[in-house]
């Protein structure tokens, strides 16, 4: 083994060919891209409905008797530890879909009320994914991907290591597909009580390695969530918001049940 220490190669001058060529290799690797549409944080009362009657919508048609029990907002939506997400489009305001991240910084995530992590999660800073909604139709799929991607620019920002998604066949397969690893043995469904017993797949995404992990597979959507700035995403909590409009009293928990 050849133990020199290695020396870097000096910087290529500005203006010169291989100045260039590595500017055009950075532009290569992280490209801008602009979206129909926006996503942020919710930050008023406005907000918080409009994200409730996406949420509604969304479960209302796959789950339309546990969609009556998601018209009102639930505790975690006013949180310290938590955030909504709203997406909208550019062309008319509408909103196009919504999602809960709630981190640990504080209390447990709220699976962990439900089923007991494995070792190797505990004491790890994690978040856990919830309330993911989108409007129906094709264009739901990238409303999708961009608000869990959204999800991992705030982990990232946040120092968090691990995004967590507990999911009902077959919605299961949509975060294996994104390497989301099982966090039980096999592939463990694991009825929760809080959700009538409804099996659930609790599947995890380790945030530190996620660039490797997507090049290691050739994963078609590397680029999409690792070499694109998307400027049109927006994770930052921005001015402290207090419900006003909508009273924390009003809100209610609501039995677990996690669908995306």
């Amino acid at each position: 083994m050849n133990t020199a220490q290695a020396h870097p190669s000096p910087a290529p001058l500005r203006g010169s060919p291989a100045f260039v060529a590595r500017q055009r290799q950075d532009e290569r690797r992280t490209q801008t891209e602009y979206l129909p549409f926006t996503v942020r944080v919710v930050q008023s009362d406005e907000d918080l409905k409009r994200a409730i009657a996406m949420r509604y919508e969304a479960y209302a048609r796959h789950m339309p008797d546990f969609a009556e029990q998601l018209r009102q907002p639930e505790r975690d939506d006013f949180e310290a530890d938590s955030i909504v997400l709203l997406a909208e489009s550019k062309l008319d305001g509408s909103v196009i879909g919504t999602m809960r991240i709630q981190n640990n910084s504080y209390r447990r995530l709220n699976m962990e009320h439900s089923i007991a992590l494995p070792q190797a999660y505990q004491g790890q800073a994690m978040v856990e994914v919830r309330r993911l909604g989108v409007a129906k139709g094709a264009a739901g799929r990238l409303v999708k991907m961009v608000l869990i991607k959204a999800c991992l620019l705030y982990c990232e920002k946040n120092n968090i290591q691990w995004a967590m998604v507990a999911a009902r066949p077959p919605l299961d397969q949509s975060y294996e597909k994104l390497l989301f690893i099982d966090v039980m043995p096999g592939e463990t469904f694991t009825p929760l009580p809080k959700a009538g017993n409804v099996p659930h797949r609790v599947m995890a995404f380790e945030i530190d390695t996620c660039e490797q992990r997507f090049a290691a597979q050739g994963h078609p959507l590397l680029r999409f969530f690792c070499h694109t700035a998307h400027a049109d995403i927006n994770v930052d909590r921005g001015t402290e918001w207090r419900p006003r409009g909508i009273q924390h009293s009003q809100a209610h928990t609501t039995p677990e049940l996690v669908s995306a």
